[in-house]
């Protein structure tokens, strides 16, 4: 008998033991076996009690997007004639009977007349437009005008006509990560929509080419045709103008660009109201930071736009700002980047009013800017601003206007320098440094000049 209980005390308490872990790890509670079931279990029907049905993941659906969006973007084609020099070999082929020159892209319709924006290298050159809406109907386009600067054209669908049109989104709203569709008509083919993510945005593809661009950078396939075409969200709104891609192949690799709906608008509607694009700068020379940057100048920030000089008459020296002053924001617009300055600003005109966030010495400040019309600019590797009056006056000139800095070694060669002024490109008369931005370097032919001894000269490519 006293062999027998020592027996049985092992055994109950063996038995308790037994329980309390059975419990524990057995039989956890319903909410804990899902979770353990929808990670470790075969089961469908468990597996899936751990997904959330409102993830977004789960829920994209883009036809309805698509439906509203699908006939307002249109079959661009450019009907030309081709240069003299491929003239030549093109008539060694063809003879006489030399076929025209055609390029294609596509076009968002933004207003029920049919005005529509493209980019400008979809019509450089077009003798003849034609549009092609999604339901292959065929119209006849003029040319209202064009930005070379931000690659934008406006055209208008001839005849009294009523079309589809997209309604312009606020891509400064945008953000990274957020679905887009990419609609066009790449490869000729009509009506093709591809979704990807916004990539990054405030993008410049060549920050040495002194455009300062400041596109939206998409994964969405964007191939040859699609330029011009539309960037939309999730509701339908214009985002950007599809307009470049990086390729070594010239096919889609994973990077297309878009011209922000913002600027894009601004563009259009300046060339609606003033014939060109109106430019309102607050006058600032200088470069983002980093912490490279950030180490040689002895600063605490790595992130801003550091002012290194100011435009003399500008906004920015007269509301108070100082080389050394770091720019945070601009209109509450965080700037870490030189395109992101620059990419706002092209959205403003001269005579708006910004609101400045800058750094001095350490001490966050504020101050209020009025944009002002560009007064200098560079073109052919040359620094330019307007004449005034007097200095017209003085020179005997009814148009012009001025070389101050010539880094172009072939001008150079000429005596072409501080002091000259450029007088016509292509023998088209130019009195205004807003002029510059429609003569590309590959599409100037000629350039007449006059020295500071008033020697009139014609330079030609």
């Amino acid at each position: 008998m006293k062999k027998i209980i020592p027996l049985v005390v092992v055994a109950l308490i063996s038995s308790i033991a037994s329980y309390f872990i059975f419990e524990k790890f057995q039989a956890p509670t319903q909410s804990t076996q899902q979770t353990y079931t929808s990670e470790f279990s075969t089961s469908p029907r468990m597996v899936n009690t751990n997904f959330s049905t409102n993830s977004a993941a789960f829920e994209v659906d883009f036809t309805k997007t698509v439906e509203k969006v699908i006939d307002g973007v249109v079959h661009v084609k450019n009907i030309g004639h081709y240069d003299r020099q491929q003239t030549w070999w093109m008539r060694s082929l063809y003879g006489e009977r030399m076929p025209d020159k055609v390029g294609t892209g596509s076009g968002v319709v933004v207003s029920p007349d049919g005005l529509i924006i493209t980019n400008n290298h979809v019509i450089d050159e077009a003798s003849t437009i034609e549009i092609t809406t999604n339901d292959n109907k065929t119209y006849e386009a003029e040319l209202i005008g064009t930005d070379a600067y931000t690659d934008i054209a406006v055209l208008k669908i001839k005849g009294d006509h009523r079309f589809d049109y997209l309604t312009f989104g606020d891509s400064d709203a945008t953000n990274v990560g957020e679905w887009v569709l990419a609609v066009g008509n790449p490869f000729n083919l009509n009506s093709t929509v591809t979704a990807g993510i916004i990539s990054a945005k405030s993008r410049d593809l060549n920050q040495r080419d002194q455009k300062n661009q400041s596109f939206i950078q998409t994964d969405a396939a964007v191939n040859v045709g699609n330029s011009g075409g539309a960037l939309v969200n999730t509701q339908g709104e214009l985002v950007g103008i599809n307009t470049a891609i990086t390729s070594v192949g010239g096919g889609f690799v994973g990077y297309s660009f878009a011209v922000p709906s913002n600027i894009a608008r601004k563009v259009f509607e300046d060339i609606l109201e003033y014939g060109n694009v109106q430019k309102g700068l607050l006058g600032v020379a200088g470069r983002a930071l980093d912490s490279k940057m950030a180490e040689q100048l002895d600063l605490n920030e790595t992130e801003g736009f550091y002012i290194q000089t100011l435009q003399e008459g500008m906004g920015a020296e007269s509301a108070g700002l100082a080389p050394k002053d770091i720019i945070k924001s601009v209109d509450g617009n965080k700037i870490n980047k030189f395109s992101d300055l620059t990419g706002y600003l092209s959205t403003k005109r001269p005579g708006d009013q910004v609101a400045v966030d800058y750094i001095r010495d350490g001490v966050r400040k504020k101050v209020t800017v009025e944009l002002k019309k560009l007064k200098r600019t560079f073109f052919h590797n040359m620094e330019l601003k307007n004449l005034n009056p007097k200095e017209k006056k003085e020179r005997d000139l009814e148009n012009g206007v001025e070389i101050i800095n010539n880094n172009n070694r072939s001008l150079y060669m000429y005596g072409i320098g501080e002091g000259s002024i450029l007088l016509e490109i292509n023998g088209q008369s130019i009195d205004d440094i807003s002029q510059l931005d429609a003569f590309p370097e590959e599409d100037i032919e000629s350039l007449l000049i006059l020295t500071p001894d008033d020697e009139r000269i014609i330079f030609r490519n």
